[in-house]
């Protein structure tokens, strides 16, 4: 039984069993998708070699070889899930022999369940495909303000509440900056799982309004797709955060050394060591001495003052903001954020 991708992505309690390799499971997937690889990375490579030089019969048997080992351990995981879901979608590359080969055998065990028709290229390309449209429907309130004023946190206090966003930083990894590697231990996403991400983010929203915090194109090693960085900066709400100077000193401060407990001073030190050219060697000797003396809220302070402030007040000042929120008190202003939100929402409801 075969199923299409939007149907598949639709179903009710739903569970994607992704058959490719590691390698490619590992560069993108259905997200949430299972791993249950009918070939290890090097027996894919050996099968496809095969077919090429001998032909699809001896790439069968060879497949088979492979295969036959992992069936029943493969059963056993698959019947525990159908007792956890009701609708199982498997997908291979291109929905061909990896999925086809599984499902025929899952099905003839007496487990319901679906392949996917096309694989998961026919899942890139609805991904890449929706993109194109998803702006017509959803609109980006985009959340502005300078370097530490609590633009992440906001956005996890509204996850909290149960509204859409759009953590650009949170999926790619990486806060965006020189330094922005250092709050995530984990690697970046590949570019296609991030896209992925996004477009889960998008598909899945419960509203047409998704907060979004104000980005450049490229966060970290990813890029922002372009229909969507082209919506943040342009046709969206805009809103401001202020935060004095202290609290985003202690905000940057709680983010990038206490809560790594301090074992991170010697990335820091490397990461400064880069601003030499922009800042000279004098300014940046004076930094690690300060790092080096543990004076980490003035190290901050100072950069905050002598470089962010300066280098971003531009971007912040060519928009026009619907909305300013003082962020000192944050209980305060989220209670002013989800206002607006509301009034936003009944605006779109009623137009």
């Amino acid at each position: 039984m075969t199923v299409e991708i939007e149907e598949a992505l639709n179903l009710e309690k739903v569970i994607f069993i992704d058959v490719r390799t590691e390698s490619e499971y590992e560069e993108d997937h259905i997200l949430n998708a299972i791993n249950m690889p009918l070939f290890m990375n090097d027996e894919h490579k050996e099968v496809g070699t095969i077919y090429k030089m001998l032909g699809k019969h001896e790439a069968i048997q060879k497949g088979f070889d492979y295969v036959s080992y992992k069936l029943k351990d493969m059963y056993l995981e698959l019947s525990k899930l159908a007792n956890e879901y009701d609708n199982m979608v498997v997908y291979c590359a291109r929905g061909g022999m990896r999925s086809g080969s599984i499902t025929n055998v899952i099905s003839s065990l007496g487990i319901n369940v679906y392949q996917l028709e096309g694989g998961y290229k026919s899942y890139r390309n609805f991904v890449l495909d929706y993109f194109k449209i998803a702006m017509d429907k959803k609109k980006l309130i985009s959340v502005h303000g300078l370097t530490g004023v609590g633009k992440t946190d906001l956005l996890h206090m509204l996850e909290d509440k149960g509204i859409d966003v759009l953590d650009l930083e949170g999926l790619a990894k990486n806060s965006g900056s020189i330094f922005g590697f250092i709050t995530f231990d984990v690697k970046s996403p590949s570019q296609k799982m991030f896209e992925t991400e996004i477009f889960e983010k998008f598909y899945f929203s419960k509203e047409d309004l998704i907060f979004v915090e104000s980005e450049s194109k490229r966060v970290g090693h990813n890029s922002v797709p372009n229909e969507i960085y082209e919506s943040m900066v342009g046709d969206c709400y805009h809103i401001i955060l202020e935060v004095n100077l202290k609290n985003r000193v202690e905000r940057l401060c709680r983010d990038y050394i206490y809560s790594k407990n301090e074992e991170n001073i010697d990335d820091l030190k490397e990461c400064i060591n880069k601003f030499r050219k922009r800042l000279s060697n004098k300014v940046i000797d004076e930094y690690l001495e300060l790092l080096d003396t543990k004076k980490y809220e003035e190290v901050v302070e100072r950069y905050l003052i002598e470089y962010y402030d300066p280098l971003y007040m531009h971007s912040i000042e060519k928009y026009e903001y619907d909305e300013v929120v003082s962020f000192d008190d944050e209980t305060k202003a989220l209670d002013k954020v989800l206002d607006y939100y509301n009034r936003l929402l009944i605006n779109q409801k009623e137009n």
